[in-house]
């Protein structure tokens, strides 16, 4: 009995127990809720002021900073002081000379010069071209039509300069270009384009070079192309250009147009030969033995020589520059080499 009654009286216990915990725990998780979200609160609270302080405490950092400098600003720095920080004040002077050679050149035509032709130093510039192994021809034309020495200074004062037009070779500084430097040094005769390769294939480019570099040395009326197989009857051709004196623009020589070779291989083969057209014909154009250019055009190749597109053949170059400009083409037989006509200043050596 005794038992009995301990095992009941154990079970009771364990039952108020049981309800006991079961109505504590609730509870007790409820009340430690509020506790857990304020101690966030806190926390962040102490975080945002923190960094409210930090952000007060640099503001107050940078007004000082500011006032203590308010008195050392750095001056507002020209176009002209960066420049010249930057080391480029010569780089920018060319720039603005550049451009007011430009804008000189649209207005008055490619450059041409104001005022009457008589304040003109030079008549022509004349370049017979020429190439490493012509020694001989120049030494025969500097015996027939080409003055020396006194004689060439001379013709310098009417205003005709006449210079033998070559390049470089392929091998700067070898005996070929050696040899002309020693030549040179002898005649004082030549216009050495430092900028050219000295090469058949090359010598659609040399127009390029040729007027450009005259152009940019001596200021004359008109710029004289020659090729180094033909003798010049030199009054002849002072009295064609004294005529022709005065004007602008003029594209002189003898006229001419022909096909365009499209098989290659052949003699005269243009690899262009697609631009020309179905008839495969070249446009009008003056014949490369002996072509003439007054300063305007002449200065406009010098301008623009970066962008010309250079053909098979020199001649046909030259007449494509002058096919978008405001030309006057002047076609004279006396200016036919290979004709048979017996007024003409030209002919076959």
């Amino acid at each position: 009995m005794e038992t009995l009654a301990s095992a009941m009286k154990h079970d009771r216990r364990s039952r108020s127990h049981t309800r006991l915990f079961s109505y504590s725990s609730p509870s007790s998780q409820s009340s430690k809720a509020p506790l857990v979200l304020g101690f966030i609160s806190c926390l962040a609270w102490l975080y945002v002021a923190g960094r409210l302080w930090q952000d007060a405490g640099n503001r107050m950092l940078l007004s000082s900073l500011l006032q203590e400098n308010s008195g050392n600003r750095p001056r507002v720095l020209t176009v002209e002081d960066k420049l010249m920080n930057l080391g480029c004040k010569e780089i920018g002077r060319r720039i603005v000379e550049a451009e007011m050679e430009l804008t000189m050149a649209k207005s008055l035509g490619f450059l041409r010069q104001n005022g009457s032709s008589s304040d003109r130093k030079s008549l022509a510039v004349i370049g017979v071209y020429t190439g490493f192994g012509s020694r001989l021809k120049r030494n025969v034309f500097r015996g027939s039509w080409m003055p020396r020495g006194d004689a060439m200074k001379k013709l310098e004062e009417r205003g005709i300069i006449i210079r033998f037009v070559i390049g470089r070779s392929a091998n700067r500084g070898d005996s070929l270009d050696r040899n002309i430097d020693d030549e040179n040094r002898q005649t004082k005769d030549f216009l050495i384009l430092e900028g050219h390769e000295e090469a058949q294939e090359e010598l659609p480019k040399k127009a390029k070079f040729f007027f450009s570099t005259a152009v940019d040395t001596w200021d004359a009326e008109f710029y004289v192309k020659v090729d180094d197989n033909i003798n010049l009857d030199l009054d002849g051709l002072i009295e064609i250009l004294e005529s022709h004196r005065g004007g602008h623009g003029k594209y002189m020589g003898c006229m001419k147009s022909g096909a365009v070779i499209t098989e290659e291989g052949k003699q005269w083969y243009e690899p262009e030969w697609w631009k020309f057209g179905d008839s495969k014909s070249y446009f009008r154009h003056a014949s490369g033995s002996l072509l003439i250019l007054s300063k305007g055009l002449a200065q406009y190749i010098n301008i623009n020589s970066a962008s010309l597109q250079a053909y098979a053949h020199d001649d046909i170059s030259v007449g494509s520059w002058m096919m978008g400009l405001n030309t006057t083409y002047v076609d004279d037989d006396r200016l036919c080499c290979e004709s048979s006509r017996q007024e003409k200043v030209c002919s076959l050596a």
